[in-house]
C-alpha cells in the first residue's frame, strides 16, 4: 500500500466530498464501481470497503447524496461483484493461483479463505462481508468449491443487506456527530482495526496451535 492509497483511506471524507463537488450525480457510479471491484475482483482486495460505506453514509446525511439510492446501488454493486467473483472461481478456479510466488494472485489469501470455509461452511459468504480480504476471496472460493449458485446468492444477499445497510446507516446517523466528525481519521482506523481483528485472532491461534501441540508432545514423551 503506497502513501497515496493510505492518505485516501484515512481521509475518505475529504476525497468523497471533493468527488461529490466535482462529479455531482456521477459519484453514485464511482462508488458503485469501487464496491463492485472490491467484492468482484480478486486483484483489488485493498480497496476501501467498510470505511467507504460509513463515510458515504455520513456524506449522504449532509444532503449531498440520497441515502436510499446510495444504499440500494451499493447493495446491487456488492451482490453483482460477488456473483462475478463466483463465476470467475467456478470457471478459472485454481489455475489463477497455481503460482505460489505470484504477487497478484496471492495464494496465502486463498488458503486463508479456504480455512475460513472449513470452519464456518456456507455462511462464510455472509460472515465474510465484514472481513477485509476474506470478503474478496470468499465468493471465488465458493465458485471453486462449486457451491450451488442459488444457495450462494442467498448468503450473498443476506450479507450484503447487513453489511451495506448497517454501515451506511451508522454513517448516516453518527458520521456527523461533532466528536466523530472531528476525529474521522481515528474512526476510519478503528473501523479497519475492528474489521481485521478476527483475522488477527485467527492468525495468532493458527501459529500458537503447533506450539501447544509440540509442548503437549514433550510432556507426554
Amino acid at each position: 500500500m503506497d502513501f497515496n492509497l493510505l492518505d485516501l483511506i484515512l481521509h475518505l471524507d475529504v476525497y468523497l466530498n471533493m468527488l461529490v463537488s466535482d462529479y455531482g450525480t456521477w459519484i453514485y457510479a464511482i462508488l458503485f464501481l469501487v464496491i463492485f471491484c472490491e467484492t468482484g475482483l480478486v486483484v483489488t482486495p485493498f480497496l476501501p470497503g467498510d470505511s467507504l460505506l460509513f463515510i458515504a453514509g455520513a456524506v449522504a446525511a449532509g444532503g449531498a447524496m440520497d441515502p436510499w439510492l446510495l444504499g440500494g446501488l451499493l447493495m446491487v454493486a456488492a451482490i453483482s461483484g460477488d456473483s462475478l467473483n463466483y463465476v470467475i472461481g467456478r470457471t478459472a478456479g485454481e489455475r489463477l493461483f497455481s503460482n505460489p510466488d505470484s504477487k497478484i494472485f496471492r495464494r496465502d489469501y486463498l488458503l486463508r479463505t479456504h480455512e475460513f470455509y472449513e470452519r464456518h461452511g456456507g455462511k462464510t459468504v455472509t460472515m465474510a462481508r465484514f472481513l477485509p480480504i476474506v470478503r474478496t476471496f470468499a465468493p471465488f472460493v465458493a465458485g471453486v468449491g462449486r457451491m450451488p449458485y442459488p444457495r450462494f446468492l442467498g448468503f450473498s444477499v443476506l450479507g450484503t443487506i447487513l453489511w451495506v445497510g448497517g454501515l451506511v446507516t451508522l454513517g448516516f446517523f453518527f458520521g456527523n456527530v461533532p466528536f466523530i466528525k472531528q476525529n474521522l481519521s481515528l474512526m476510519v482506523i478503528g473501523i479497519i482495526g475492528l474489521s481485521l481483528l478476527p483475522m488477527v485472532i485467527g492468525f495468532i491461534r493458527q501459529h500458537l496451535r503447533p506450539r501447544a501441540a509440540a509442548k503437549n508432545a514433550e510432556h507426554t514423551s
